[in-house]
């Protein structure tokens, strides 16, 4: 069985936003048959970094990632808590710690796993056996142009094509 992982850029700001992102791209997963997306099965796992700052301030604290998380649901109340733990350790003066924390679902809190204090706890350094992939942009539009019309754009073309009242292209 392969292993895909899938490493975003979005600045995702609240729990909300990573729901509707990750509900999106299991959406766009399923229908490219790419996995059957069973999280209770592992299929698709998510894996969370949430940094707070201080109101003002531009640049994020220390951030902690929160692991291995199996269903969206948990996904939500894990970043919802791990947000309002840091802003409280922040607001009381204490120091957030990079660490990994795992989800607890029955007691609804996260606990730290392992702490990661620096860079090369997270493993950033290139696999030797690998070599560099590099993608042309011609390669890309020729793909872009090969797949068939994905649910968010078939979505707003029904939208659009038959006037369907109360439906916005993100229901």
């Amino acid at each position: 069985m392969p292993l895909i992982e899938i490493v975003s850029e979005p600045d995702l700001r609240t729990p909300d936003e990573a729901f509707e992102y990750l509900t999106r791209l299991k959406t766009l997963l399923l229908y490219l048959d790419v996995s059957n997306c069973n999280m209770e099965e592992g299929s698709l796992r998510c894996d969370a970094n949430v940094s707070v700052r201080v109101e003002g301030e531009s640049a994020l604290g220390t951030k902690t990632e929160v692991k291995n998380l199996n269903s969206f649901r948990f996904l939500h109340k894990a970043l919802a808590y791990e947000i309002d733990r840091q802003i409280e350790i922040v607001e009381g003066g204490g120091a957030i710690h990079q660490e990994t924390r795992l989800w607890d679902s029955r007691e609804q809190r996260t606990y730290g796993m392992r702490s990661k204090e620096f860079a090369h706890d997270y493993r950033y350094f290139p696999e030797p056996d690998l070599l560099p992939l590099v993608i042309s942009e011609e390669w890309k539009a020729r793909v872009r142009q090969s797949l068939p019309e994905l649910p968010d754009g078939r979505r707003q073309r029904f939208i659009r094509e038959y006037t369907l009242p109360g439906m916005t292209p993100a229901n």
